[in-house]
């Protein structure tokens, strides 16, 4: 069977591909003491911080939704290779040479989708809106009505690292599972979601940056941290080890949580 590239992929495909912290987290390495930290890396905090007038340096990128890639339709999605095995092929059939920064993109991709999962964590990549709806369904219920959190930009300037002040009480989202979507670099639209067990607190956090930015930001804590990776970079950031404290992080513009609905 032959695959034949859209327009709207082909123009997907010429955007440059950008590595998100989140979506790579719990893949980075333990930074060298004389290293300087990764900016990109201050997304992290945890609920000791979720105080009124507190202020902490975070890191929002700035993405344009209009050239960002999109999320295909589900017939379109399918009938597009979606594996490793096919990565010689997507490259031809992207235009991507083998050594290019957006073959190493669908490479790590790739490596984001096939790793197992960790323990007690469930995952799967969507390439389409249908596929991300009918998995958040199954592990939240077929039935369930869902709501969608993400992170919004009120107002927003050039900086992406600056201090930011929380100006109202953080709303915890009481919920008692969610699935959490992350974006992958790609032509076209891929999302890596997951829903790890054990308790998970959602919140919506009101933000004001120094440079007079105003960001609605959405945000998860993950209460048990005794089984995560010693090398896990928030460990780091944080200054703190496995099971000795709850780590959170915000979610970048463009990652969606799925949950219940409220309004059930």
């Amino acid at each position: 069977m032959e695959f034949r590239p859209t327009l709207t992929i082909l123009l997907h495909a010429l955007l440059l591909f950008q590595f998100l912290g989140e979506s790579k987290a719990r893949h980075i390495a333990k930074p060298s003491p004389k290293e300087p930290l990764n900016p990109q890396l201050n997304i992290f905090f945890t609920p000791n911080d979720l105080k009124i007038g507190k202020t902490m340096p975070f890191f929002f990128a700035i993405k344009d939704p209009k050239s960002s890639p999109h999320l295909l339709p589900r017939d379109e999605a399918s009938s597009i290779p979606f594996h490793s095995s096919h990565l010689p092929y997507l490259l031809e059939f992207f235009s991507f040479a083998k050594d290019s920064p957006q073959a190493k993109a669908m490479e790590d991709t790739f490596f984001h989708c096939e790793i197992s999962a960790m323990n007690g964590e469930s995952k799967y990549c969507a390439t389409s809106l249908e596929s991300m709806l009918d998995w958040a369904g199954e592990i939240l219920g077929v039935s369930t009505k869902l709501d969608v959190y993400t992170t919004n930009f009120l107002k927003k300037s050039p900086v992406t690292l600056q201090n930011y002040t929380i100006m109202q009480k953080p709303k915890e989202i009481l919920v008692p599972k969610l699935v959490a979507c992350h974006t992958l670099p790609y032509p076209y639209a891929v999302f890596y979601c997951h829903m790890q067990k054990g308790e998970n607190k959602l919140f919506k956090i009101s933000l004001l940056g120094e440079n007079g930015d105003r960001i609605e930001a959405a945000a998860i804590c993950h209460m048990d941290t005794k089984e995560w990776n010693h090398d896990h970079v928030a460990f780091t950031v944080l200054k703190v080890v496995p099971g000795s404290s709850p780590v959170c992080h915000f979610f970048p513009v463009d990652n969606l949580v799925w949950v219940p609905s409220l309004s059930m």
